[in-house]
């Protein structure tokens, strides 16, 4: 299998003020296609996970490869690439861009990435609302759509350049159950159509458990 993310024996302490261990010799693998819910309660340490594991947070002992590629801890132009080109990411929040439309939101990293012209960078973002059924939002303001739209729209833009794995920190964490179940659908058929792997952090047991795989933490470590 085509491994897109390896964690090996990753070691994470917080320091402040005394020296706490949050993530503890912590290795899994992650392989193309794969739609993965990392789980626990709360302060387990699955957010600070997210963020080692996104290249966000570089303080770790271990290992880190995506795409086969070690992560360097000390080259941030290197990583700021790596996120952009390689990983998309889903929030909580949409972090949309009120000024903007939904297609020029969905842009913002396309542009970013400067691999395509723009005319290019807007073609595509239009497929990837097509994928989500939304293109008949894209010339709306970010503040005239509902609560389940603005986060098809985030997921539409964390699709624009094509990323290796797309990493969720409680995506469904402020929808109802309608758009909770959409954003899974969605998250499904990218995994089962498009072979889009996914790394989801939730706390909803019944999005958990429709994943592929579920990766459950306690106190810093993986139980199961």
């Amino acid at each position: 299998m085509n491994k897109i993310l390896e964690a090996k024996n990753i070691n994470k302490f917080f320091h402040d003020p005394v020296r706490i261990q949050v993530i503890e010799n912590l290795s899994f693998s992650i392989n193309k296609g794969d739609f993965v819910s990392l789980t626990g309660k709360s302060g387990c340490g699955k957010s600070t996970l997210l963020y080692v594991l996104s290249t966000m947070d570089t303080d770790y002992d271990g290992g880190l490869f995506i795409d086969g590629e070690k992560m360097p801890k000390n080259n941030e132009g290197f990583l700021a690439k790596i996120r952009n080109e390689k990983i998309g990411f889903v929030f909580q929040f949409h972090y949309l861009l009120n000024e903007f439309n939904v297609l020029e939101n969905v842009m913002l990293p396309g542009l970013k990435l400067a691999k395509y012209s723009r005319e290019e960078v807007e073609h595509r973002a239009m497929e990837k609302l097509k994928i989500l059924g939304i293109e008949n939002l894209a010339l709306k303001k970010s503040n005239h759509i509902s609560g389940g739209e603005k986060q098809r729209v985030a997921i539409a833009r964390a699709l624009i350049n094509d990323p290796h794995i797309i990493m969720g920190d409680e995506p469904t964490g402020n929808l109802d159950k309608k758009n909770s179940d959409l954003v899974f659908d969605i998250f499904n058929q990218l995994a089962d159509e498009f072979k889009q792997t996914l790394l989801i952090v939730t706390h909803d047991p019944s999005f958990a458990e429709r994943t592929h795989r579920i990766i459950k933490m306690e106190d810093g470590k993986i139980i199961s």
